[in-house]
């Protein structure tokens, strides 16, 4: 990173890297860096997918069947009737935000975002010119931010970043707290961006879209967490009215269209819900493993797993320096986890988030593994 460079890299990243040296090397490692599924894509989809690569070159497109089912997906999860033109089929979620942030905001404004949150919510904001204004989210909140916190700032930011469930720590915006949110923001005219990449991963019911509240609120998703299909590139936004046609031209300018062929697998893998639904029962599987055995780690103090596939774990009695701490944990066990300060530039360093998504007998596997070198640290 340059000095004029206000982009901060992603630590996981140099974790994952070493992971990989150590498998090179012919250790046997347990991957609980990266919040990714460790399954494929469903294989109706594959099928799909390798018909299409038989039959068709592929092009620069936009499925509007694809858009359709999206919207019913709306229908269906949140009773909402959603155009699907309003839908901007994106290579990842990536895109989307970018699409969001640069559609909605312009330079030198303020966003506001929780801290702890995903990586990528303050660097993109600094990387496209305007001020993260991150606000500092406890025990207490559950750490998400409130219709309170909000309320609070002055003067009002432009826009705010929701996440529910979040990334890194798992939890879940109540219903009745998005929507007071929603009111909040409506009164003092901030713009809300909602990452809802997490929805249908959840361990306590159904989630709340920040659209059944705030119409004109950016919704990004993805294929890649629920639907299982990180390596696709396929996501989407949901854009209000008003920033359609702005967030159409960056779609198109800057990114041309998603994948032809994921476009394809992603319609055929939104209906393969028997094989998507024992994932989500495998994650719970794994979740539950994780809560038994983390105070035999002397990990008492996490946040409530309520969605996703992370535990958010405070690990402040054994450590200032979290970054060596999952370098040494990783040289020693053989477990790769991600260290807080890519989440939290200020608290971070006091904290460890593990992924649960991988298979269940190698979470009872990291655990057996961890648990005696927790329990030898002074």
């Amino acid at each position: 990173m340059s000095r004029h460079d206000p982009v901060e890299p992603f630590h996981a990243i140099s974790i994952s890297r070493l992971a990989r040296q150590l498998e090179a090397e012919g250790r046997d490692v347990i991957h609980m860096e990266f919040g990714q599924p460790s399954t494929g894509a469903p294989a109706a989809a594959i099928a799909r997918a390798q018909a299409v690569l038989a039959s068709d070159p592929g092009s620069y497109w936009e499925s509007d069947a694809l858009k359709a089912r999206i919207a019913r997906l709306y229908q269906d999860r949140h009773g909402l009737e959603l155009n699907p033109e309003r839908i901007i089929l994106s290579c990842g979620a990536s895109p989307a935000l970018v699409m969001a942030l640069t559609s909605a905001f312009r330079p030198g404004e303020v966003i506001a975002m929780a801290r702890p949150g995903y990586v990528a919510y303050r660097n993109n904001v600094l990387a496209l010119g305007m001020v993260p204004l991150e606000i500092a989210c406890g025990p207490e909140s559950r750490y998400q931010l409130t219709a309170a916190h909000l309320a609070a700032l002055d003067p009002a930011p432009a826009g705010v970043i929701i996440a529910s469930p979040a990334n890194p720590t798992g939890t879940v915006i109540s219903t009745d707290e998005l929507a007071a949110i929603a009111a909040v923001c409506a009164e003092r005219g901030i713009r809300i961006v909602s990452d809802e990449i997490y929805h249908g991963l959840s361990f306590v019911g159904p989630v709340a879209s920040a659209l059944e509240f705030a119409p004109d609120a950016l919704v990004v998703n993805s294929f890649s967490k629920y639907f299982s299909m990180v390596g696709w590139r396929l996501g989407w936004l949901v854009a209000p009215d008003d920033l359609l046609g702005s967030a159409r031209a960056r779609m198109g300018n800057l990114f041309l269209t998603a994948p032809s062929l994921s476009q394809h697998a992603g319609l055929v893998a939104m209906d393969c819900v028997d094989e998507l639904e024992a994932h989500v029962a495998r994650y719970a599987r794994n979740r539950q493993l994780m809560l038994d055995a983390l105070p035999a780690l002397g990990l008492t103090r996490i946040a409530p797993p309520d969605g996703a596939f992370y535990v958010w774990a405070d690990v402040r009695h054994l450590t200032d320096d979290v970054m060596d701490f999952a370098r040494q944990l990783l040289i020693d066990t053989g477990v790769a986890t991600a260290p807080g300060i890519d989440f939290d530039p200020v608290e971070g360093r006091h904290f460890l988030r593990f992924s649960f998504a991988v298979d269940t007998p190698l979470v009872a596997d990291a655990i057996a593994r961890m648990t005696p070198w927790f329990q030898a640290r002074p």
